[in-house]
């Protein structure tokens, strides 16, 4: 089996708006620039949409050596490698990471916007993180993501939802990294290896969904009718699915167009 890629996605600080690419460095970890940054509250711990919504209108952009925020018709700009000298360990649910404060000036501008006292870090290395997974027995390194370096998506998933909601949704509701053009809902799941342009990736499990494909990525505003209405038909014992978590075993560029085949 094959399909195509229709959209690549990263979102280089993690649950803020993503940036649509026509191709990406497939890396061990997640995308080149794929949430290598986030937000962690005064006790160190991180901070997503599921405690402030208002972070999807934060729209970064990374463009001649700069990570760019934009928010409001305001900016702000700092160095790809800009940061601090001081090591900040936390972690993302379970697993430990090693992140690096990056900027005073990061943090205050974020912090009078959000109206909360925040911090941006950036994770220390492509080794800052791993996470286990339990069914394969293996440790894999991951950026800032909630559990994996890749979030792979079919249009017609998408397109089954939508018929069963008042309010259809786009697919950014679900942050994918890789969207496919398909023709079965959920074929995504039962994908194994898949070779695409440079790279290789290998299915590691559905993707359990949380809150935040219940808020409104362009407003934000909070609608319960997706999660609901997914939990009629893809629970899966206290999960509720969408999508397929992936790894990279192969590093290498993939662009919209290819295909992408096990």
């Amino acid at each position: 089996m094959s399909y195509t890629i229709l959209d690549i996605i990263i979102y280089p600080v993690k649950s803020m708006s993503g940036i649509s690419l026509t191709s990406a460095r497939a890396l061990f970890a997640g995308f080149e620039h794929d949430r290598r940054w986030m937000l962690l509250d005064e006790n160190n711990v991180f901070i997503t949409q599921r405690q402030i919504p208002q972070l999807a209108l934060f729209k970064p952009l990374i463009n001649n050596g700069s990570l760019i925020i934009e928010y409001q018709n305001e900016k702000l700009e700092i160095g790809l490698d800009e940061i601090l000298s001081e090591i900040i360990e936390t972690k993302v649910f379970d697993d430990a990471a090693i992140t690096i404060a990056t900027s005073r000036r990061a943090d205050d501008w974020l912090s009078t916007r959000l109206e909360k006292k925040v911090r941006l870090v950036k994770i220390h290395s492509d080794q800052g993180r791993y996470h286990h997974n339990k069914k394969r027995n293996v440790s894999i390194p991951v950026s800032l993501a909630d559990g994996y370096p890749y979030l792979v998506a079919g249009t017609s998933s998408l397109e089954l939802l939508n018929s069963k909601l008042t309010d259809p949704v786009p697919m950014n509701r679900f942050r994918p990294n890789i969207v496919l053009n398909t023709s079965i809902p959920h074929i995504e799941d039962e994908l194994n290896h898949c070779d695409s342009g440079d790279a290789s990736f290998i299915n590691m499990k559905p993707c359990g969904r949380c809150t935040i494909v219940t808020i409104d990525q362009s407003r934000p505003t909070i609608n319960n009718e997706t999660l609901t209405t997914l939990n009629t038909y893809r629970k899966s014992g206290n999960s509720v699915l969408f999508g397929t978590n992936m790894m990279c075993t192969k590093e290498g560029i993939i662009r919209i167009g290819d295909k992408f085949c096990e």
